[in-house]
C-alpha cells in the first residue's frame, strides 16, 4: 500500500476555518451544491468519510469540519471516551442544559454561509450526527441552510424528562425556527433507531409538535425481535450501523437523505 492510498483523506483538500478566535481543520471534496457534514463521536471515522464520499459521488460539494477526535479511525472505546470527555468539559458544547444550543453552532452557521457564498445555489444542506445531530436546526435560523438533516441527535444528554424532549434550542429560537420553516417551505429530516437511548423518542415528538408537517421522521425498529436483527445499541444510522443492502431500512434511510438533499438544493 502506498502512502497516498493509506491517507484517509485522499481526494479531500484541507484548510483552516477560523471564527471568533477559534479554528478547526475543514476537509472538502466534490463539486455541486454544498453540504456541511458535522461528524459524530469519536471523530471523522472511516465510516463518516465513506458517507461523505457517497455525497460527493451523488454530485455535492462536501465540507467536513473536524470538531474533535481523529480522522480515519473506528468506533473504539478510547477515542470515544476522549471525545465525550472533551465535549463534556468544553464550553463549545452544551450537553446537560435544556433550552440552550451549543455555542459552536455560531461557527458552523458562519461556515455554512461561507460554503454557500462559494458554491451558490438556493442554499446548502447541513447534516448533524450524534453530538452534532441537532446543530442543523440552529443553522436554519438565519443562515443559508435549506436542507437540515438530524441523524440520531443526542444533545442534550437525556438524563431527565425535560432533557430527553429538548431540541437543543432556546424556546424562542424553536418558535423562530418553526416560523422560518413555514415561511420558506423548509423541511427538516430526522433519523433515529427506535430503541436508541442516546436519541430518545421524546426528542422527535417535541420536533413533531413544534414543526408539524415540516418535520419528517425516519425511525427504524431496533427493539427486541426486530425484523432486521439490528443490535440493541444501534445508534449511527448513516455510518457505523448502516447495512448497505437494497432491502435494509438503513439503506432506505440513506437513499432518502440523498433524495432530500437533491430535491432541496437543486437550482
Amino acid at each position: 500500500m502506498t502512502a497516498a492510498s493509506a491517507d484517509p483523506l485522499t481526494g479531500f483538500t484541507t484548510r483552516t476555518f477560523t471564527h471568533d478566535g477559534a479554528s478547526w481543520p475543514v476537509h472538502r471534496a466534490g463539486s455541486g451544491p454544498g453540504v456541511l457534514v458535522m461528524h459524530e463521536v469519536p471523530g471523522i471515522t472511516a465510516a463518516v468519510l465513506t458517507f461523505a464520499r457517497r455525497l460527493v459521488a451523488a454530485g455535492f460539494t462536501v465540507e467536513l469540519p473536524q470538531l474533535f477526535g481523529e480522522v480515519g479511525g473506528g468506533y473504539t472505546a478510547a477515542p470515544t471516551a476522549r471525545a465525550l470527555a472533551r465535549a463534556c468539559i468544553s464550553r463549545e458544547f452544551t450537553v446537560l442544559r435544556a433550552g440552550r444550543r451549543s455555542p459552536i453552532t455560531d461557527a458552523m452557521r458562519a461556515l455554512a454561509a461561507e460554503l454557500h457564498a462559494d458554491v451558490g445555489g438556493p442554499g446548502v444542506g447541513a447534516i448533524g450526527m450524534c453530538l452534532t445531530g441537532n446543530f442543523a436546526l440552529a443553522l436554519v435560523l438565519d443562515g443559508p441552510v435549506v436542507a437540515p438533516i438530524l441523524s440520531q441527535p443526542s444533545l442534550p444528554f437525556g438524563l431527565t424528562r425535560a432533557l430527553r424532549a429538548d431540541p437543543h434550542l432556546h424556546p424562542g429560537e424553536l418558535a423562530a425556527l418553526a416560523e422560518r420553516c413555514d415561511a420558506h417551505q423548509i423541511d427538516v429530516l430526522g433519523l433515529r433507531f427506535t430503541h436508541d437511548l442516546l436519541c430518545p423518542a421524546a426528542r422527535f415528538e417535541a420536533l413533531r409538535e413544534a414543526l408539524g408537517p415540516r418535520f419528517e421522521a425516519i425511525e427504524i425498529a431496533s427493539g427486541p425481535g426486530n425484523p432486521h436483527g439490528l443490535r440493541w445499541d444501534s445508534h449511527s444510522v448513516l455510518t457505523r450501523d448502516l447495512v448497505d443492502r437494497d432491502w435494509h431500512p438503513t439503506r432506505a434511510a440513506l437513499d432518502r437523505v440523498l433524495a432530500f438533499l437533491s430535491a432541496r438544493l437543486a437550482d
